[in-house]
């Protein structure tokens, strides 16, 4: 005799309604970038934390934290759903305020970087990407929708 279990039925975002694509149209384009930003990020934080730390630690650790919240960004907005799309619209502004203190710190003290980080002088290393990337991001998370 074989015995039928049931299976609760998932609770939440899941239950209410399916999760919304955040990566249709544009925010494909959004996703990519931040991903390329993610690997710049960690490979450049990650060779500089193991050969070099002691020359600039915070530098160093600046651009790891960049990194992870690239990392996050571009998780949330592959995962989708409204929960993920707030997560990575906070975190595109905690990104562009960091971006935005960074910016100014290096400009006002280069003495407390002798080396650049991902978000030094506005993303400059970058081509200006890491201001760039949020704004964006905040403008296409908090488009409409459907």
């Amino acid at each position: 005799m074989s015995e039928t279990r049931q299976v609760p039925e998932p609770a939440g975002e899941a239950a209410a309604a399916p999760r919304r694509k955040l990566v249709t149209g544009p925010g494909t384009l959004l996703v990519w970038v931040y991903g390329v930003m993610v690997v710049g990020a960690v490979s450049r934080s990650a060779y500089q934390i193991a050969t070099e730390f002691d020359r600039a630690p915070l530098a160093y650790t600046l651009s790891a934290v960049a990194a992870v919240v690239y990392a996050f960004i571009t998780y949330t907005l592959v995962r989708g759903g409204e929960r993920a799309r707030v997560a990575a619209l906070v975190c595109c502004a905690v990104e562009l305020a960091g971006v935005v203190l960074v910016g100014i710190w290096t400009l006002a003290d280069p003495s407390a970087f002798p080396d650049s980080t991902v978000w030094s002088e506005f993303g400059r290393g970058y081509l200006f990407i890491p201001v760039i990337l949020p704004v964006t991001g905040i403008l296409w998370l908090r488009r409409p929708r459907a």
